[in-house]
């Protein structure tokens, strides 16, 4: 799943908002196959989302635990999605 690989990435990405826009547009590649994948991928967009503004308003030294939480919801979309193969876990 080059995909996930890809957005795994981002979550690293030095220019977050050019990172949450490529996440976006990969994201929109998955097929929407329900209510709970749909969920999950808002969920993982406002944890990058949560992730620029740390990094924006408080520096490099916060963002630990934002990756964290975005890797996780990351892995949440990736099961929803068919992906269940391809999955690490981050916990």
């Amino acid at each position: 799943m080059q995909i996930f690989d890809r957005i795994d990435s981002l979550i690293d990405a030095d220019d977050c908002r050019a990172a949450i826009e490529e996440a976006r547009a990969l994201l929109l590649q998955l097929e929407q196959r329900s209510d709970a994948l749909t969920h999950a991928i808002d969920d993982f967009l406002l944890d990058l989302m949560t992730l620029s503004f740390i990094v924006e308003c408080y520096g490099r030294g916060f963002e630990l635990l934002a990756r964290t939480l975005a890797r996780r919801r990351l892995a949440k979309v990736r099961l929803l999605s068919g992906g269940v193969g391809s999955v690490t876990w981050p916990f």
